[in-house]
């Protein structure tokens, strides 16, 4: 649900401040009433808004993954003028954002979409999507120390949930492992290994729930199919 000057600003009626000049003057209805009031909060999918009984276009569901580089800032708008995520997307005229993050130095799968239902779904822990990640790290964990990653480990905001971890291979310095996680916390794989005492040489998250990479390179993008998209709400159900 969004505000409904925001949500006409969105679909080009007017400024959001002359959206709202709009709506005080009773221009507006939404499923066939007159609405002044500026707090009305309307779904841009399924409401019916009219501006002068001018039904305005409901806005369409955008569903894309993105093969992350690493560089780039995961928002919409960076106030330090770095590179974002959208920067990458090309072809696409709609209003999208990402469904979650990635920290700069880390690369891999995200999701972007203007469909805020799922948004929260996907970046709320309580719905316990998985998150898969193939992590790089200066050395070897020690079995209590993977121990300690499947019970949970102690971060600023408190005991992370149990996470899996298991090795995929390894040289003389360092090893990768496969870690799979259901919360969201600010760096929390880089943290949790930080906390035993190793620095991640590199992250790459390879799935979210049902979505993978697939044959992404990074920078690219792609359309999530119908199918994957209906699978991915099933797990958040």
């Amino acid at each position: 649900m969004e505000r409904l000057q925001k949500v006409m600003a969105h679909a080009g009626v007017a400024s959001r401040r002359k959206s709202e000049e709009i709506i005080a003057a009773g221009r507006v209805k939404v499923n066939g009433e007159v609405v002044t009031e500026m707090g009305t909060k309307v779904d841009p999918q399924k409401d019916t808004i009219e501006v002068d009984g001018e039904e305005i276009e409901k806005e369409q569901k955008v569903y894309l993954k993105l093969y992350k580089p690493t560089g780039y800032v995961t928002t919409v708008k960076d106030p330090q003028g770095r590179k974002t995520v959208l920067d990458l997307i090309d072809g696409v005229d709609k209003r999208i954002y990402p469904a979650g993050r990635l920290d700069l130095d880390s690369s891999g799968l995200l999701l972007l979409t203007n469909d805020g239902d799922l948004t929260h779904k996907i970046t709320h822990p309580s719905h316990e999507l998985d998150k898969e990640y193939e992590v790089v790290i200066n050395g070897q964990l020690k079995r209590q120390e993977i121990k300690q990653f499947k019970k949970g480990i102690d971060l600023q905001e408190g005991r992370t949930a149990p996470a899996k971890i298991n090795k995929v291979n390894e040289d003389n310095k360092n090893t990768t492992y496969k870690v799979i996680i259901h919360e969201g916390m600010n760096r929390q794989i880089r943290r949790m290994f930080d906390v035993l005492g190793y620095k991640v040489v590199s992250l790459i998250r390879v799935r979210i729930g049902n979505i993978t990479l697939g044959s992404l390179n990074p920078g690219e993008h792609k359309a999530l199919s119908r199918e994957e998209v209906q699978d991915l709400l099933r797990l958040l159900q």
